[in-house]
């Protein structure tokens, strides 16, 4: 017997399914049994083909696969040395191959066709019993990979239905929130002015666009008919969205009620920053200012509180100089800083506030519009009425930055002298 022959016998009684036939026979299967080489990565044989051979492994890995090249494809199992692949089908010549058989690792095997097992069984009954050993075992690791496949799946399939409900819990979360956020939008904007007076000798106007669904910006216009005296204020709230908005609120609310008591603007600003501080609010703060005008003197006495200063000019549309003085935010300090300052307005006059969403703007480039853009966007449009200005600087501010993109609420308030 040639060296090539004894290693096939060898390897033919390594198999669990031969190991019990006589060493007559086993030479016999070798003789008969062809050899076959199948390189890495290669496919025995697929899934429902029709199959009239037995292999036996000598060496190599080969992989049994369900459903492979599909979405839902799973590694069964691993074959080695001494197993057999592909029994079934020479026992039960209807049933077609039940998964796909890939070679892991180059595979040495030997192949044994229908006709000579058959004729094997007929002379060794009892290879049959151990084929059905075989075939149990089989099952039981093909049922127990199932099972597990299936309690796997369970679990993937249970987070997967967790996933979707904090999926849907939130989508109901952010539609309140979005519901809540219109309907304290709507409340922001009742809380300005429904209309500007319409006075003699004084045109107004304004217009406020928030960064977002609510701002912190606000601005208050309110006549004093027994002095014939017009209150008019514009704020600037720390930070943005529903913090700064429900401070706004507070701010705005304070600003007002004080106004009402017809005190000096100084005696306003102190009061609301004394009012603030009594909330702890922390960190939160409020520019502000706040203007007097007699509306029969044409004087006018503000305060600033940490607020930027009012651009002004005249009909001509020279720069008005406004006194200037150092002032601190509202909401900060005991003994806040403020900037009480008293002048006439000329006829023609016109007085611009606004809020520091204007001036730092940015273009796509990162440069600020400023208060010299500002200033000259201003001035060039000063034939318009008050309102038409605000309509205008507003247009001119949010055309000047990248399209959707406002970091911060813009607010303009104009006066003019008529």
């Amino acid at each position: 017997m040639t060296e090539s022959a004894r290693n096939m016998v060898a390897d033919i009684r390594r198999s669990p399914i031969f190991a019990s036939l006589p060493e007559t026979e086993i030479e016999r299967l070798a003789a008969i049994m062809q050899a076959i080489i199948v390189p890495s990565d290669a496919v025995l044989f697929h899934e429902d083909e029709a199959g009239d051979c037995l292999y036996v492994v000598q060496k190599g890995e080969l992989e049994v696969i369900k459903a492979l090249g599909t979405d839902q494809e799973r590694l069964l199992s691993v074959s080695t040395a001494g197993d057999v692949i592909g029994e079934v089908s020479l026992l039960l010549p209807s049933v077609r191959r039940s998964a796909s058989v890939r070679v892991r690792k180059e595979a040495s095997l030997l192949c044994i066709r229908r006709g000579d097992f058959e004729a094997l069984l007929d002379r060794h009954p009892k290879l049959a019993l151990e084929l059905v050993r075989i075939l149990s075992a089989r099952l039981r690791e093909a049922d127990d990979a199932t099972i597990s496949d299936l309690r796997q799946k369970n679990l993937e399939l249970g987070q997967a239905y967790a996933d979707l409900e904090a999926a849907q819990q939130q989508i109901i979360e952010q539609e309140t929130l979005r519901r809540e956020l219109k309907h304290a939008n709507e409340i922001q904007q009742n809380m300005l002015p429904d209309a500007l007076p319409e006075l003699p000798g004084v045109e107004l106007g304004a217009r406020m666009v928030p960064a977002r669904m609510v701002g912190g910006d606000f601005y208050d216009v309110l006549y004093l008919p027994d002095e014939n005296r017009l209150v008019f204020l514009v704020g600037d709230v720390s930070g943005k969205g529903i913090p700064a908005a429900l401070f706004m609120a507070l701010s705005s609310s304070l600003l007002r009620a004080e106004a009402c008591r017809a005190a000096a603007p100084v005696d306003v600003m102190r009061r609301v920053n004394r009012q603030l501080l009594d909330r702890c609010m922390k960190s939160m703060f409020v520019t502000a200012f706040y203007g007097d005008l007699n509306l029969a003197t044409r004087e006018l006495r503000y305060v600033r509180a940490g607020h930027d200063f009012p651009l002004m000019w005249d009909a001509c549309g020279n720069a008005l100089p406004a006194p200037e003085g150092r002032s601190q935010p509202l909401g900060l300090f005991p003994g806040s800083v403020l900037d009480a300052q008293c002048l006439s307005l000329p006829p023609g006059a016109t007085m611009l506030l606004y809020t520091d969403g204007a001036t730092e703007a940015m273009d796509a480039g990162q440069n600020l519009f400023g208060h010299d853009r500002l200033f000259a966007a201003a001035t060039s449009a000063r034939q318009l009425s008050a309102q038409a200005l605000c309509d205008f600087l507003i247009q001119t501010v949010t055309g000047y930055q990248p399209p959707d993109i406002q970091m911060d609420d813009i607010t303009f308030l104009a006066l003019r002298i008529l």
